[in-house]
């Protein structure tokens, strides 16, 4: 079994070898430059370790794996254009350093190589996986909908932002897992553990940026603190300081988030008291620990030996305890 560190290290090889030396020059440059930035590859780790828990192969599928990575990314540069985001894991966004023309055209093109790379499997398994992208793809969109259509929104209950944030985030997780069990040939029973395990882990995940987004610290977050705050983005926090403030904060809520001209950092001080007073900090914690149990319960379900997860599991946890 190989370890998470040493499957992300396997990751990193494989991207650093791949050729995109081709004309126009231009239009691959924020692909390589996307793509090696490399943090913990979540994607493609999980793929390759859930292909690890029954198989020890695991360069035979750096391809598909890559390509959920691929995808990722494509999304990504996307969301940027979409935010006008400046820094992304503490580097320009895309398209602050090539534009946003740039920036839709080489996110359009790594969807293609996403699709390239995902048709690297063996045919038996072929159709299986591309439609586990295709799916999970159009439901990413969909997440990605529901989330501005929730800007001009002030009543976004709790369920409507987990099933948001379920399909913008966790789904792309929980298909990546999904992927390599595939893969392997698992059983249906085991695939579909594996993908709410992952599917849980995913809103944890989210839930757990929400809260790094105030209470993080930037240089290890990647991003500016507060940036959610900024721009009135409907999270987790603000979504239950909403349904907990009294009448008088909800207008004071109210009239922060509508004054465009009104100074960021006293915003994101205001909000990031309001949290800490109504106590929103703790109930954020709560809920991410009620979603690691769930991650539990689904991986104890899959049918293979506890030492074969142990990896995997030891990744899940490093992802879910990251410092505020």
């Amino acid at each position: 079994m190989y370890t998470w560190e040493e499957t992300r290290d396997i990751v990193n090889g494989f991207i650093e070898k791949l050729n995109f030396e081709r004309a126009p020059k231009e239009l691959y440059a924020p692909i390589t430059y996307t793509l090696s930035q490399s943090g913990k590859r979540v994607r493609p780790v999980l793929a390759l370790m859930a292909y690890n828990i029954y198989k020890e192969d695991v360069e035979k599928v750096l391809y598909p794996a890559v390509a959920m990575e691929t995808y990722h990314n494509h999304t990504l540069i996307h969301d940027d254009v979409m935010d006008c985001a400046d820094i992304r894991r503490g580097k320009p966004t895309v398209c602050a350093k090539w534009g946003d023309t740039m920036a839709i055209l080489s996110g359009d093109t790594m969807l293609l190589l996403a699709y390239q790379f995902m048709s690297n499997v063996e045919d038996d398994k072929l159709r299986a996986a591309i439609s586990l992208l295709t799916e999970t793809a159009k439901e990413v969109c969909d997440g990605q909908q529901y989330d501005i259509e929730f800007e001009s929104r002030t009543n976004v209950s709790e369920e409507e932002y987990i099933n948001m944030i379920r399909l913008k985030t966790s789904v792309l997780i929980a298909a990546s897992i999904k992927l390599g069990a595939l893969l392997a040939g698992a059983c249906e029973e085991d695939l579909n553990n594996l993908y709410a395990y992952g599917e849980t882990m995913g809103l944890a995940f989210q839930l757990q940026d929400d809260l790094l987004d105030v209470y993080g610290d930037a240089a290890v977050f990647g991003k500016k603190i507060g940036g959610d705050i900024r721009c009135n983005k409907k999270t987790f926090l603000l979504i239950k300081a909403l349904e907990l403030a009294s009448e008088e904060q909800r207008k004071e809520m109210f009239a922060w988030m509508e004054n465009p001209s009104c100074d960021a950092d006293a915003k994101v001080e205001y909000f990031t008291a309001l949290y800490n007073s109504l106590g929103i900090k703790e109930l954020c914690e709560a809920r991410i620990a009620e979603l690691f149990e769930k991650c539990d319960e689904h991986i104890a379900k899959v049918s293979v030996h506890e030492e074969n997860k142990r990896e995997i599991k030891r990744f899940i946890n490093s992802l879910l305890n990251r410092t505020l």
